[in-house]
């Protein structure tokens, strides 16, 4: 079988397409032959030794998977062979085949294809967690996203709207935009990519304010970090809760005082620790979303697809910020 794995620490340029012997499923396990394998901001991390999580080389990113189970283990009865499974693995993904415990797998819902279900349970399981466990959302809250036409955004967008809140999606440009319009988004802000000084910061923290309207945002949903964070808490409404999900901007400095003036929280989302720490709670919610799903309340946008080969391309363009919704490399 083929896999796409890294040797040494770098970017996506280091992958290497090798040739591995099929896995044989372990007690517990199943094999899986890979049809489709999201790409997140993860594995721009993973690879450079950047991630919280550093496994030991030569391994293959990619955290999320769907396809078809080969093989079963000893002991596995939730699944056959045939059956249509997906599931966050952590990395490993960007194989042809894969042996996976079987308890961190579901069934692909009917109707479902792949390449959507490969893109489900790593962006819109941590949003769920985040809104839910974090941010404690309800309707009428007012919902400040920042990288609001990412995959991870997109899944706020569209869980914030099901959930009742009024969304302000935060992106770069006005093509972004329209996604995030399309998703469900009832109004859009553009900021700089260019570096912003002072006032260029005063000002995108004046138009978030404006955009949530006079008491501001309940909940901000921080994919990006960098320079727009401080902007947006700036926009926070008195004890909002600031949701810190992802750097792709760089780890911002924060003004603790505003924390002390707006009477907020900033609250990390962890969602790979929490699905290991509460997994019953995990499957809960990842169960609200295939109905979720069923209803036509959220569906992931893949904007582009790429072969195996090609995975390193994927990866790339995620890094570089130049991503609308869901990557995802395909096996055939």
């Amino acid at each position: 079988m083929k896999a796409l794995r890294t040797h040494a620490v770098g970017g996506p340029e280091t992958l290497t397409l090798d040739e591995l012997p099929d896995p044989v499923p372990g007690k517990g396990q199943v094999v899986v032959a890979v049809k489709a394998c999201a790409i997140n901001f993860p594995d721009t991390l993973i690879i450079r030794d950047l991630y919280q999580f550093k496994p030991e080389r030569p391994f293959a990113p990619g955290g999320e998977i769907a396809g078809v189970v080969e093989a079963v283990g000893e002991g596995v009865e939730r699944f056959k062979v045939g059956d249509r499974v997906f599931g966050g693995i952590g990395n490993g993904g960007l194989v042809e085949k894969i042996a996976v415990d079987a308890q961190r797998l579901f069934p692909v819902p009917d109707g479902v294809p792949l390449e959507k279900a490969a893109s489900l349970m790593m962006t819109y399981g941590t949003t769920i967690h985040g809104l839910k466990d974090r941010g404690h959302i309800k309707p009428g809250d007012v919902m400040l996203v920042l990288g609001a036409a990412g995959g991870v955004g997109l899944s706020a967008v569209e869980l914030g709207k099901a959930f009742g809140a009024r969304v302000i999606a935060a992106v770069s440009s006005e093509e972004k935009g329209e996604v995030a319009r399309r998703a469900g988004a009832d109004e859009v802000v553009i900021y700089p990519r260019e570096a912003m000084d002072k006032d260029a910061s005063k000002d995108l923290a004046n138009r978030f304010k404006a955009a949530c309207g006079p008491n501001g945002a309940n909940i901000v949903y921080d994919i990006v970090g960098g320079q727009y964070s401080e902007p947006a808490l700036r926009a926070i409404a008195w004890e909002g809760r600031f949701l810190v999900v992802g750097f792709p901007a760089g780890i911002p400095r924060m003004p603790l005082n505003l924390t002390l003036l707006k009477s907020c929280d900033i609250c990390g989302v962890f969602w790979g620790a929490f699905t290991a720490r509460e997994p019953e709670k995990f499957r809960a919610q990842a169960a609200e979303l295939f109905e979720l799903l069923k209803a036509g309340k959220i569906d992931p946008l893949i904007s582009e697809t790429f072969p195996l080969e090609r995975g390193g391309e994927a990866i790339a363009k995620l890094e570089n910020r130049e991503a609308v919704g869901k990557l995802v490399v395909t096996m055939e």
